[in-house]
């Protein structure tokens, strides 16, 4: 750049010009003056504004697609948000996923899968999934989602498979003298209704059901997973379930490593690992929720009682694993 200043001396016109090298040196003492205001006030400037690496956090836990009246279950909708707003994080390096959960709803778990790898895709950052006690069926299909899987030596992953299950009362109502008087239009729209007796073909259209979801599944792990993969599939797919060392070994996982010492190695001491939650309203309960409520706003007293129901029922599914 020159700076021109022209005027006249003998009749003739004239052009001062001012040196490139004046113009750069000037140019170098600005950037050298914002450099040392910036050192100077690192100290005070909230962590990540002093361009540090960030790698946001997103926990995923409970169990998947089950929900109860104060507390909804680990579904798309409760987590969307966070997920979205940790992928457009505009200084991520990376995007971790904390997952504690023994699976649940396979729907929901494919679409939590898939809104992950379609934010992966879009932001172009990698994931990195860290289990804690549990990422077994629908938690391990979330985990799926990461480029990386680490796990704790004690941690429980697997279980690539399907199960389903019911209780049948048909023996007690004739006890108690009970009759079943149930209209349907469908010829299977009664299909394993528990007061009835087991009809046999119910049970195959469940099974092939089953099989489908099941089939799927493993088709996720295997793109997922790819080379990674060492066990034979009879082994891997049949819905076993493993230690955090053994899953290392047949390719479930990459490593052994807790969130922060992984990623401070990864991304050196200073990373910081803020923890994006979905939002919450009243008594801690995750929104938007599917509870109802009176028109106070808060829950009906009701609600208490399915609550303390649905906690049997989760406590039973965690038991599954140890737990």
């Amino acid at each position: 750049m020159t700076s021109r200043r022209a005027g006249t001396q003998s009749g003739r016109a004239y052009v001062l010009r001012r040196p490139k090298t004046a113009t750069l040196n000037m140019a170098e003492h600005l950037q050298q003056l914002f450099a040392n205001a910036r050192g100077a006030l690192r100290p005070i400037l909230p962590k990540r504004l002093r361009g540090l690496p960030v790698v946001p956090v997103v926990r995923l836990a409970g169990i998947i697609g089950f929900s109860t009246p104060l507390k909804p279950g680990l579904t798309l909708t409760t987590v969307a948000r966070a997920l979205e707003r940790a992928f457009t994080m505009r200084t991520a390096k990376a995007v971790a996923l904390l997952i504690n959960s023994p699976g649940g709803s396979p729907v929901q778990s494919h679409l939590v899968y898939r809104r992950i790898r379609q934010l992966a895709a879009e932001s172009a950052r990698p994931v990195i999934a860290f289990a804690e006690d549990v990422a077994a069926s629908g938690g391990y299909m979330i985990a799926c989602a990461a480029d990386e899987i680490f796990c704790d030596p004690s941690s429980i992953v697997g279980s690539i498979g399907v199960v389903g299950g019911s209780f049948g009362f048909p023996k007690l109502m004739d006890k108690l003298g009970v009759e079943r008087r149930l209209y349907t239009s469908g010829e299977h729209k009664a299909m394993l209704d528990p007061f009835l007796p087991e009809n046999p073909q119910d049970v195959d259209r469940l099974k092939a059901l089953q099989r489908d979801i099941h089939e799927e599944f493993i088709e996720l792990v295997k793109r997922s997973r790819g080379a990674r993969l060492k066990g034979p599939e009879k082994t891997l797919f049949s819905g076993e379930y493993w230690t955090g060392g053994k899953a290392i070994e047949l390719g479930l996982a990459d490593g052994i490593g807790d969130l922060r010492a992984t990623l401070r190695a990864r991304f050196g001491d200073d990373v910081i690992t803020p923890l994006v939650a979905p939002a919450r309203g009243w008594f801690g309960r995750v929104q938007p929720s599917v509870a109802p409520s009176d028109i106070t706003g808060l829950p009906r007293a009701a609600d208490f009682a399915e609550e303390i129901i649905s906690a049997l029922e989760a406590r039973a599914l965690w038991a599954r694993y140890g737990l």
